[in-house]
């Protein structure tokens, strides 16, 4: 996609904002513009990109094509808010908010602006999941029925202080950082059927200690007397659908079990088994040609198909096009939102909760 001509402002330009900069210069986009408000980080991205920083988002919303939002959730509505009202393309990381509130109020925005929306699920677009995308439209899996989804760290709670286990700044924890592209990669899998019930429980129980074990330091400077944390380090949920689909979610920063990311989907003709993000795909079958056997078949995918690239990609076709994204659109980042609200409150009230699923209105842009 090179010379596309699309100018970019990143807000937020910590590892994630540098990640999506490079990768939409790699595609051909011009990024020119930056904000954040540690004057560190825009040095540093001042030298890396020659691009004009800012403090806050005012600056640049005004100046580029597209802005692309890689803030603490609490800021992602009003910066995605104020880029869309000023006729920006955006695209924001996932979740798509702190609470369903926020999340609701910018796909309401979004639905008045002439600019997109997307939401920054990129575990979608690695070789893993487009293998099974590809083998799923042959209808190899048959009818899916459930998917087993895993995103867990045995130690991996980022330290106390962080705007990660601020519940203020991130609206939740382990669930609202690393469960959600857990979740969102089964719906997808699923083409996001209706929802029925949910049932979950989250749960604090190593980050608030003060003897919390981190034998590979992933969180800095720990001090969980001085440091308030008050957010879920773990979270186990079960999702029914209409259809009769299942999910079940294990998510954790932290707990006595081994890690894992793995993706397993069965199907009436075959199942699917994968590492979230990843490049290969088990394909796991039975059979009785010669004998009654097993049939598990490795795929090796294109390890140079990186998911975010596919991703950025596929939002610079959307601005370049001037139509809504056909993959992660703001009303699939707002299901998964409702779904990560109901798990919530269901822990809080110790049964099963519903999600309102009410009809959305599409973007003006795609008049």
């Amino acid at each position: 996609m090179s010379g596309t001509d699309v100018s970019v402002g990143i807000v937020g330009l910590g590892g994630m904002g540098k990640l999506h900069a490079r990768s939409l210069e790699t595609l051909g986009a011009d990024v020119v513009a930056g904000a954040d408000l540690v004057e560190a980080q825009r040095r540093q991205f001042e030298d890396e990109f020659s691009a004009q920083t800012y403090e806050t988002h005012e600056g640049l919303v005004g100046e580029v094509d597209a802005v692309v939002v890689t803030t603490p959730n609490r800021f992602h509505e009003p910066i995605t808010v104020a880029a869309l009202e000023a006729g920006c393309d955006v695209l924001v990381e996932k979740p798509l908010a702190h609470s369903l509130e926020s999340a609701e109020r910018i796909v309401a925005a979004a639905a008045e602006a002439d600019g997109i929306c997307m939401v920054g699920f990129h575990n979608r677009h690695a070789a893993s999941m487009a293998m099974f995308e590809d083998y799923q439209s042959q209808g190899r899996f048959g009818e899916l029925t459930h998917v087993e989804a895993n995103y867990v760290r045995r130690r991996g709670v980022p330290g106390p202080g962080s705007w990660f286990t601020d519940p203020e700044l991130a609206g939740g924890g382990a669930l609202l950082d690393i469960g959600v592209h857990a979740l969102d990669l089964s719906l997808y899998a699923l083409g996001f059927p209706e929802i029925t019930e949910v049932s979950g429980v989250t749960r604090t129980t190593f980050g608030d200690g003060a003897d919390y074990a981190d034998p590979e330091g992933f969180g800095d400077s720990w001090d969980a007397e001085t440091e308030a944390y008050e957010v879920d380090d773990s979270v186990s949920a079960f999702i029914r659908c209409a259809n009769g689909q299942t999910i079940s979610l294990e998510a954790a920063w932290a707990t006595n079990r081994e890690e894992s990311m793995d993706m397993r989907i069965r199907g009436t003709e075959a199942g699917a088994q994968f590492d979230i993000g990843e490049t290969n795909l088990t394909v796991l079958e039975a059979g009785t040609g010669g004998c009654d056997h097993y049939a598990d078949v490795e795929l090796t995918g294109d390890s140079s198909m990186k998911g975010y690239t596919a991703q950025d990609e596929r939002f610079l076709e959307a601005v370049l096009a001037g139509t809504e994204p056909a993959t992660n659109t703001i009303e699939q980042a707002l299901t998964v939102q409702r779904v990560i609200d109901a798990i919530y409150r269901s822990s809080e009230s110790g049964r099963s909760e519903t999600i309102s699923m009410p009809m959305l209105e599409t973007s003006a842009r795609a008049d």
